[in-house]
């Protein structure tokens, strides 16, 4: 099976170094036009150049692929309108979208100022929702979608000193959940990408060995695989130097506790039973939990 993007068009985010860099060029090698966007700022998500965005575009027409920058910032829902619609006045249509820019103001909880929370929420995960607002009309018209969030095991499972950068990692899945339930009647699938890789916000947290081991395009082959015509959806795909796994939210059978007994000793004194994972299961959405619940009160009324 040969992964192509023959007549596609994809606008990845933060595309200007790094992982984004590594999405795109790979998408244009295999035949997708791309729309390069990077603000061209710091790591910490300051200043701004255009100079990276264009460097990448120029890779592209040098291998015989086409592609336009923009340097919309994501937090700001005009200006990536603005690049949607320079992606439409050029292209026509908007295939596939990879939710990639992001910025790091780590600190521990009690030293971050609520201004470095913000902005690390606003650039991940409002970059996020702004830049899936403003394709998601065009492609439920054009029966066709692919959107990529980019989570991090930092919010998946927490890291120490990444309280902002965690918090929006993890509400990114969120909104893959309930953006992927909304677009499956439009062909739009929505997944996410949870990355290991040697890049601008990794390059001093790991010595120079591991970081070897980290190259973006391992990465970026994962990556590909959801913005392709049969990516899954509502998955999390976790890769790095090599190694590809899925992640996924899973919830216990619990107990059913009679209403004298729904008191907190009684929940605390059947927490052993309440969090026995022999019996877990994957929730596909969020009323599967309440009609679990509701079937065993239902059992217990019956006096089953």
């Amino acid at each position: 099976m040969s992964i192509r993007f023959d007549g596609k068009v994809a606008i990845v985010t933060g595309a200007g170094n790094g992982l984004g860099k590594s999405h795109a060029l790979a998408l244009a090698a295999r035949g997708a036009k791309l729309v390069i966007n990077d603000l061209g700022g710091s790591r910490d998500g300051t200043g701004a150049s255009s100079a990276a965005a264009q460097a990448v575009v120029a890779e592209i027409e040098a291998m015989g692929g086409e592609a336009i920058s923009h340097g919309a910032n994501v937090a700001v829902f005009s200006e990536v309108e603005d690049m949607v619609q320079q992606t439409i006045d050029k292209w026509g249509r908007v295939d596939i979208l990879i939710n990639n820019a992001g910025i790091l103001r780590d600190k521990t909880f009690s030293k971050m100022s609520l201004d470095d929370f913000k902005l690390v929420m606003d650039v991940h995960l409002m970059g996020s929702v702004n830049c899936s607002k403003a394709v998601w009309d065009i492609m439920k018209e054009q029966e066709y979608g692919r959107i990529v969030m980019t989570t991090s095991s930092s919010g998946l499972y927490g890291n120490f000193g990444q309280s902002n950068y965690g918090a929006a990692k993890m509400a990114v899945v969120g909104l893959m959940n309930t953006l992927g339930i909304e677009g499956a009647k439009n062909n739009i699938r929505v997944n996410s990408l949870a990355p290991t890789a040697a890049t601008r916000m990794t390059e001093d947290l790991m010595p120079a060995e591991v970081l070897a081991m980290l190259v973006p395009e391992a990465v970026t082959a994962g990556a590909l695989v959801l913005c392709h015509d049969d990516a899954p959806s509502r998955n999390i795909l976790c890769a790095g130097a090599g190694g590809y796994a899925t992640s996924a939210i899973f919830e216990t059978e619990g107990v059913y506790l009679s209403p004298d007994q729904q008191t907190p000793e009684a929940v605390f004194a059947n927490w052993d039973k309440i969090s026995d994972s022999s019996e877990q299961s994957k929730m596909e959405t969020g009323f599967n939990q309440s009609e679990k619940f509701l079937l065993k009160a239902q059992k217990y009324l019956q006096g089953q």
